[in-house]
């Protein structure tokens, strides 16, 4: 018999709410940053920036159940309570944003339609379903390997949201590889730039594993720096509250802390949660090694007199 996790039944009703406040394990100021300890389930309906609705960015890495030894939580539960337990951290996190804020999902392939569904059932707005791809999989012979993982984008409000394009810009292909005058005379947009395209890849975007020098012990779905710094810099701003409903190794609120925004974490286990308190105080690693980086994959095509003429022309 399948052992359970001793809070897998969900909290009452949505609209109930814990009347004392709960006091964050780890916490430190300028920007505030707090760490609570327990079921996001409970915590997202008692802390009071939740019961609020005062969270401008959600970023969610949930336990996949996929039997990962995780200190304390039990990742095996039967697929019909993994899926309540979804549908309850979804509905704490829908119901602690602000009427401006984003919610960004991370998941495989096997539960990613379902929350998709449930998202839109509660009036959430897809704005993208983007795939973080990396080239190191796990070894398989009786199907394709798998090598990504889909960061789906949510908005309460599609037309009023925070958005910040050009945080995020990387070279374009037009101008790093084809060298197309065009690129350089953009009506929108800065020359030679654009916004990332909906699949992610390149230097430092790798899943952290083995001698990586972002590593920590004891964790064996450590999401990259460069995706967490992508994601808070484009969907909120200074003094804004980031929320991270799994903190696990504590990306997310590294990152928001060492980019001037407040961050709340809740996490499981006390131990998970002293060690992410850790890293948030010591800082991130590659905080912007990635900005500006070209991902284009094919190398650079060969220029004719003409297409130089034109080139030097536009720039």
């Amino acid at each position: 018999m399948a052992k359970t996790n001793p809070t897998t039944k969900a909290p009452a009703a949505r609209a109930r709410a814990t009347t004392a406040a709960p006091k964050p394990a780890h916490q430190i100021a300028d920007p505030d940053t707090r760490v609570y300890v327990g079921d996001c389930r409970e915590l997202l309906r008692a802390v009071p920036e939740c019961v609020n609705h005062e969270v401008d960015l959600i970023f969610a890495d949930p336990p996949f159940n996929w039997q990962v030894k995780y200190d304390k939580w039990h990742d095996g539960l039967p697929r019909d309570e993994y899926l309540k337990f979804t549908a309850d951290w979804l509905d704490g996190c829908v119901d602690a944003l602000t009427p401006t804020g984003s919610l960004w999902v991370n998941i495989p392939d096997d539960t990613a339609a379902e929350i998709v569904v449930h998202l839109k059932s509660r009036g959430m707005h897809m704005i993208n379903w983007c795939i973080w791809h990396y080239r190191f999989g796990q070894n398989r012979m009786g199907s394709f390997i798998q090598s990504k993982v889909h960061a789906l984008y949510f908005a309460k409000d599609r037309d009023n949201r925070t958005w910040n394009p050009d945080g995020i810009l990387e070279p374009s292909d037009r101008a790093t590889t084809y060298f197309d005058p065009r690129t350089f005379n953009k009506a929108e947009g800065p020359n030679g730039m654009r916004v990332p395209m909906d699949v992610w890849y390149g230097k430092y975007w790798g899943r952290i594993q083995g001698n990586n020098k972002e590593r920590r012990p004891n964790h064996m779905n450590q999401l990259p720096e460069v995706y967490l710094e992508r994601v808070v810099r484009a969907c909120s701003d200074k003094g804004m509250l980031v929320l991270d409903p799994f903190l696990g190794s504590g990306t997310t609120a590294t990152i928001a802390r060492a980019l001037g925004r407040r961050a709340i974490g809740l996490e499981f286990s006390p131990a998970n949660a002293k060690s992410a308190f850790q890293r948030i105080e010591q800082g991130p690693i590659r905080l912007g090694e990635a900005l500006n980086q070209s991902t284009a994959i094919f190398a650079p095509r060969r220029t004719g007199p003409k297409t130089k003429q034109r080139l030097a022309a536009t720039t």
